[in-house]
């Protein structure tokens, strides 16, 4: 199972709030022994929305889809979700119950009567409307929950609601992917070399052991080592002789190698 994230909102896009996500996603699924397979950027554009999650829940794979799902106009979330799994909207009665609830302690809190029938309160019941037959996922900051269709599990756009409730998803539903994706990386800085040059030998790497990804990360204004590149393999199995076989091959190429990483 692939893990992919999609992240949305034109805040980000436009570069008035900076993405926090994808780096602690990336750390979040790290620390449990996966890895992210892909991320996508989204503006608030309804269609467009539609069309991402349509192809995330056709995937099959596990994603995660931050923003965009509260009650404002430029919020499409909810509204997409349900159009791309072909289903109406509807009030979700435990989402209805937890923003009761959370409404309650607001007042409460205010020391105000908690008043129901409220025009704004009402309309706060709008954030549990989500697509039929949609699961919750709890919010442990304010209560105010977000949803689940299929592998795809929405939540909030902010970080200190959102990661707990990414790390809920990933404990609760899906520990038994944990470890799975554990991979090992070798590497060797090769200096002065063109990546033309090298990539027979990496091609013949990769023909040789299908369960490893050769990569190469080129540099050429770097502050210890000038220009040159990172050579190297990532994988479970097969690691340390596909690494071996690479080794072979640039010493065989006469290429200039310096220090070696294992992360």
């Amino acid at each position: 199972m692939n893990i992919g994230l999609i992240i949305i909102g034109d805040e980000i896009l436009s570069g008035k709030r900076e993405d926090k996500h994808l780096p602690k996603v990336i750390a979040l699924l790290g620390a449990r022994g996966l890895a992210l397979a892909w991320a996508r950027y989204v503006g608030d554009d309804r269609d467009r929305i539609t069309a991402t999650l349509r192809e995330a829940m056709e995937s099959g794979d596990l994603v995660f889809s931050c923003g965009g799902i509260g009650a404002t106009p430029d919020d499409h979330t909810r509204q997409s979700a349900a159009a791309a799994g072909g289903v109406p909207l509807e009030l979700h009665p435990q989402a209805r119950a937890l923003i009761v609830e959370r409404m309650q302690d607001v007042a409460r809190e205010q020391g105000l009567p908690f008043e129901p029938d409220r025009a704004d309160n009402v309309h706060r019941l709008n954030m549990g409307v989500f697509p039929q037959g949609a699961s919750i996922v709890p919010n442990p900051y304010n209560k105010i929950p977000g949803f689940s269709v299929g592998h795809v599990h929405f939540v909030p756009g902010f970080p200190v609601m959102a990661w707990p409730m990414i790390e809920w998803v990933l404990d609760r539903c899906y520990p038994h992917l944990h470890g799975r994706q554990m991979q090992s990386e070798r590497s060797v800085i090769v200096f002065g070399a063109m990546e033309a040059a090298l990539t027979p030998l990496m091609e013949d790497i990769e023909r040789r052991h299908p369960a490893i990804k050769v990569f190469s990360l080129p540099s050429v204004d770097h502050p210890q080592h000038g220009r040159h590149i990172e050579l190297g393999v990532k994988g479970m199995d097969g690691l340390v002789a596909a690494y071996a076989d690479l080794k072979a091959g640039l010493q065989h190429l006469g290429a200039d190698l310096g220090p070696e990483m294992v992360r």
